[in-house]
């Protein structure tokens, strides 16, 4: 699993108007150049995110994007499922690829899916709201 540039920065985009809150509508402008992101970049990022609910936007002036939900109520699965194709490690658990005829004698299955779950149950238990409290220190992060 190698997660995209556009999931990398759906994160950045969130923490950012995590920790800018009370700013209420943030215009994209604002945005891209707080994190050193194409502009036009962001435009389809931002896009996603509306459309699944996790940013309202505000046309005009004083318009811009925030946060449509509580940054603690957004997971980061959450957003890398929306952003990503695929979170699994191993092709025969993605729903593309349907019942493995291997699956009853594959000795390997269990491992890939212990992995999935424990990617799954990570993303799932951290919020933007800890990203943006943490401000990156996760050394003595403890799950």
């Amino acid at each position: 699993m190698l997660i995209s540039t556009k999931g990398r920065y759906a994160m950045r985009i969130l923490v950012d108007l995590s920790e800018h809150l009370s700013d209420g509508y943030v215009p994209l402008k604002v945005i891209s150049d707080r994190q050193d992101i194409s502009e036009k970049y962001l435009e389809s990022i931002v896009k996603d995110l509306v459309k699944a609910g996790l940013l309202k936007a505000l046309r005009g002036k004083g318009g811009g994007y925030k946060l449509a939900t509580e940054p603690d109520r957004i997971t980061a699965g959450a957003v890398l499922r929306l952003t990503e194709d695929t979170l699994a490690p191993a092709a025969c658990l993605t729903e593309a690829a349907g019942a493995c005829p291997r699956a009853a004698q594959c000795h390997t299955l269990p491992l890939w899916q212990g992995l999935d779950r424990v990617i799954n149950d990570y993303l799932e238990s951290v919020t933007v709201a800890d990203l943006q409290l943490r401000n990156g220190d996760w050394s003595d992060y403890v799950i």
